[in-house]
């Protein structure tokens, strides 16, 4: 099971549990107070940090999740496994050029004892690599940018979603009050995909026995 919380832009509190006796919380993409919103005060055992902007590399406003215990923090590909939880880092770029105009940054796969997440970063390709492909198979939850400018936009997460298949979909890096960053807003995804906007919901359970079971989700997350 996985309780799922956005706190704006690309940051995501999971708290994962595998049995009674294990469980762990992990940040990811945690952003400074330049982009105009306040993070909310947040622990975790892991932090994951995509790359290196200020907008999601703000570990030091993390506090453990337990005392005495400083969080691990994974910031670069790679395989990880941590309280019970794989980790793995898939190298991508900030870019449709390679990573020269804005960097690399890196896809995260979390996978736990039934859910397997997926979270994007500042994707900027426009589409995966086959070699990229091959590690996000079975994806159950991904976090996709959708706001463009800075990353893909609407259409082209469109095409993104339609390489990995997920059973879930959170659309994230998008215009929310606040923000300082000129992006668009979560309505021209919607529109995109042909799909009314749910109600929004501050909190995501997420369990492999309530996954749809045919076609996709698309469930829209509040700070």
């Amino acid at each position: 099971m996985a309780k799922i919380y956005w706190a704006g832009q690309s940051c995501f509190q999971i708290s994962v549990s595998n049995s009674k006796e294990n469980s762990a919380d992990i940040v990811i993409d945690p952003f400074d107070k330049e982009t105009g919103l306040k993070l909310p005060s947040l622990s975790a055992d892991i932090i994951l940090v995509t790359h290196d902007h200020h907008d999601h590399n703000n570990v030091e406003a993390i506090k453990p999740a337990q005392s005495g215990v400083d969080p691990f923090v994974i910031n670069g590909p790679g395989e990880y496994e941590i309280k019970e939880v794989f980790v793995q880092g898939i190298p991508t770029s900030h870019d449709d050029q390679d990573g020269k105009d804005r960097g690399k940054s890196t896809i995260y796969v979390i996978e736990t004892e039934d859910i397997k997440i997926c979270h994007l970063g500042d994707f900027g390709q426009k589409q995966l690599s086959d070699e990229q492909l091959e590690k996000l198979e079975k994806i159950d939850v991904l976090m996709i940018p959708v706001g463009g400018k800075f990353t893909i936009d609407s259409a082209q997460a469109q095409r993104i979603i339609s390489q990995i298949e997920p059973k879930m979909v959170i659309p994230m890096h998008y215009k929310i009050p606040g923000l300082k960053m000129d992006v668009d807003d979560v309505a021209k995804f919607m529109k995109t995909m042909g799909k009314a906007s749910p109600t929004p919901v501050d909190k995501l359970v997420v369990k492999q026995s309530t996954l749809p079971k045919d076609g996709m989700e698309i469930v829209i997350m509040q700070p």
